[in-house]
């Protein structure tokens, strides 16, 4: 059974962006459901005031999900080092990865250029949030121009790639 992927989507404090709760809102209804084993938590912690994984955590806790199932990535700055990292830094070899539906097709694709065999879920509640959604969509277009570059032309490295950690065996095997 796989693990989820959950890409982060931006902090305000200590709560999650709408659109971020909604992607941990599905990734925990995953968990409960039994589709996957383990929840692999990956945003940006690129400074002291700011810490999307910890956050993630935080709210999935709240809602049932035991801690032991989780697995934060702090250096998930983007989707593509986000998918890499998972792939070599945690190991996994097969992810649902949990976004808003507009991202679902890069993100997927971007895990399965780094290795992973990799399908995805998809929040489709862009209708409770039409300006954000907006802003997400119009910014797709750069994002998957440097999708395309990273992924598929460089084979760019992560920003942080470090060594592999079994936080995520001990999850799944737990």
């Amino acid at each position: 059974m796989p693990a989820a992927l959950v890409l982060g989507a931006g902090v305000m404090g200590d709560r999650p962006s709408a659109m971020l709760s909604s992607r941990l809102d599905i990734a925990a209804e995953l968990y409960r459901a039994g589709r996957v084993r383990a929840l692999l938590l990956s945003g940006d912690n690129s400074r002291r005031s700011y810490d999307e994984p910890t956050v993630m955590r935080d709210y999935l806790v709240s809602r049932g999900v035991p801690a032991g199932r989780i697995v934060l990535d702090y250096a998930g700055f983007d989707t593509w080092d986000s998918c890499v990292r998972a792939k070599e830094i945690f190991g996994a070899s097969h992810l649902v990865v949990v976004t808003q539906v507009f991202h679902l097709p890069r993100a997927v694709a971007l895990c399965r250029t780094a290795g992973l065999d990799a399908f995805g879920v998809g929040d489709d509640s862009s209708h409770d949030w039409p300006v954000e959604t907006a802003a997400y969509a119009v910014r797709e277009f750069p994002a998957t121009a440097k999708a395309l570059l990273d992924g598929l032309v460089l084979h760019s490295s992560p920003r942080f790639l470090g060594r592999r950690e079994v936080t995520l065996d001990h999850a799944l095997a737990s």
